[in-house]
């Protein structure tokens, strides 16, 4: 029987840590030799980190690139190693995989589907492949393509079937949003399937800036049925002894499940992106707004899962608004996770402000300025704890918020990174259940989960004195900005009419210039603000 003992080596990269990608590079190819792999395959890019953005554009970050693919080389001596880099002929670049033996490149494969849209930007940088070649490793004939090249029917894995592959291996940095990962495993799964041929998918994971990779990696057979699969947002290596003349693979023993639900799947996300950002970005600790809310809550909690409780620091700060409620549910919240607690009551800086506006003023009725005030207190509140004792400011707006303005410039949204600014609020609320359930406590205090959401700015205020109930606004922001709907074609649900969904769609356009200043925050969905949605904010056109 023709086997084959692939290693896929699953790690987390940090863009432009070329040294460091490179030792755990070649601590892993260490490994895949100590149990006896054949071949051990790294992610797309894997030697400058993906996306490495603008840092293509320097000479020697592509110099540095190639330095350390040679010392690569010199580590691979009984083990192929299929590895991703930045090559560089006349000048130009390409997106490539070094196929490394015996301390020497055989071949050297270029990306030929460059993907440029969404998050991607790959025509900016590189030159398409053209060539989709087969190599002899092990005595069998391997096929080597990188991330969107699989996509495509008529592509690469084809024309390296039909020349004899016997397996292909993709290498990805394929980011996260909800249901992706169902969504690979099917097309991959239809590739090898109609093409014959057994596939090896490989992503990377972790989180950089706004992007979550979430792993995942699988092989299928050449019937499509998958016999193996690493683990969701988790680094780890995925070794499996893969029978090439076999009809199919009896044994599927490692086969990790994939998340049981879509708000464990996306809850895992919201960690490992929190995470990967503090340490990454050389943070230790994080500062957040407590309001006795559900946002905050959520965010203190993902926060305390990502880099444990001794590292989180809520402060609450009250202003004459602030009900009894919200006070005893934000410290309600910092006792069951045990975490710090200060408050800083707003409510003498905010008379010191009216004092001094008082003359300008004058006989004016109060109005959002008031409100956004208070914002901007807190505001500066948190950025001088951070300031002060070097804490990155989580903030805690959603992306129902985001996308309607309804937030404060240099208020809550001063901070360093926005953790559920792609999360929906109703998406919130099943993501504060499930968490509830899985502790099978009240971590976040149920009262949290059933009140009215409120900003606390002005007495008596609700959410909805501004704001169609979630419920209905979050389809009609999902239709509008995720789906790229007009406005004749949105569908109108419960609770929203016409004249409800042209003044959304009215704010969603004239929040632009709000967005554009709002820090980063983790892509949850397939259609996130900032690279994947790039509108002008100086715009006329309408479509109400």
């Amino acid at each position: 029987m023709k086997t084959i003992r692939i290693a896929l080596a699953q790690i987390n990269l940090a863009v432009g840590d070329i040294d460091g990608n490179t030792l755990k590079i070649c601590d892993y190819i260490q490994r895949a030799e100590e149990q006896n792999s054949n071949i051990v395959v790294f992610p797309e890019l894997a030697i400058t980190g993906y996306p490495p953005e603008d840092l293509l554009l320097k000479h020697h970050f592509v110099d540095d690139n190639l330095d350390a693919l040679s010392r690569i080389i010199e580590r691979t001596k009984d083990i192929t190693a299929i590895v991703g880099f930045v090559d560089r002929k006349n000048s130009v670049l390409y997106n490539a995989a070094a196929i490394i033996q015996n301390c020497r490149i055989i071949g050297v494969y270029h990306k030929v589907f460059l993907p440029n849209y969404g998050v991607f930007d790959e025509y900016r940088y590189f030159r398409a492949g053209a060539e989709t070649p087969v190599y002899k490793i092990n005595k069998m004939n391997v096929g080597v393509n990188i991330c969107e090249d699989i996509w495509y029917p008529e592509g690469p894995a084809k024309y390296q079937a039909l020349a004899g592959a016997e397996i292909i291996l993709n290498i990805n940095a394929s980011p996260y949003h909800m249901a992706k990962a169902h969504l690979r495993e099917k097309m991959v799964s239809e590739r090898a399937s109609d093409n014959k041929v057994a596939i090896a998918y490989l992503n990377t994971v972790g989180g950089q800036d706004e992007l979550v990779f979430d792993g995942g990696s699988f092989i299928v057979d050449k019937t499509g049925a998958i016999i193996a699969r690493g683990k969701q947002f988790e680094e780890e290596m995925i070794i499996y002894e893969i029978a090439l003349d076999s009809p199919g693979q009896p044994n599927r023993r490692n086969i990790s499940p994939l998340a049981a639900s879509l708000e464990e799947e996306v809850y895992k996300a919201l960690v490992l992106g929190t995470r990967d950002y503090v340490i990454k970005n050389d943070f230790k600790k994080a500062v957040i707004g407590l309001s006795g809310g559900i946002d905050s809550s959520l965010v203190a909690t993902v926060a305390v899962d990502a880099i444990g409780r001794e590292n989180v620091t809520g402060i609450f700060m009250p202003s004459p608004y602030t009900s009894r409620e919200s006070c005893d549910d934000a410290y309600a919240l910092s006792k069951n996770l045990g975490i710090k607690i200060i408050e800083a009551p707003i409510s003498k800086i905010l008379e010191i402000y009216r004092e001094s506006f008082k003359m300008e003023f004058k006989g004016l009725p109060e109005d959002s300025t008031e409100e956004n005030l208070q914002a901007r207190i807190r505001g500066n509140i948190l950025m001088a704890f951070s300031n002060k004792f070097g804490w990155l400011v989580l903030t805690t707006g959603n992306k129902s918020e985001m996308s309607v303005g309804y937030a404060t410039l240099y208020g809550d949204m001063a901070g360093g990174f926005a953790v559920i600014k792609d999360v929906p609020k109703t998406l919130i609320y099943e993501l504060c259940k499930w968490k509830n359930s899985k502790e099978g406590r009240a971590l976040i205090p149920e009262r949290v989960l059933w009140k009215e959401p409120s900003a606390e700015l002005k007495p008596d205020q609700r959410d909805t004195d501004s704001l169609p109930p979630y419920p209905a606004l979050d389809p009609i922001l999902k239709a509008y900005i995720e789906e790229d709907k007009s406005f004749e074609d949105i569908p109108l649900p419960s609770g929203c009419d016409i004249e409800c969904a042209q003044k959304i769609i009215k704010m969603i356009d004239r929040s632009e210039y709000k967005r554009r200043q709002s820090p980063p925050g983790i892509k949850i969905t397939p259609r996130a603000f900032g690279k994947d949605r790039r509108f002008p904010i100086t715009n006329k056109y309408r479509s109400y």
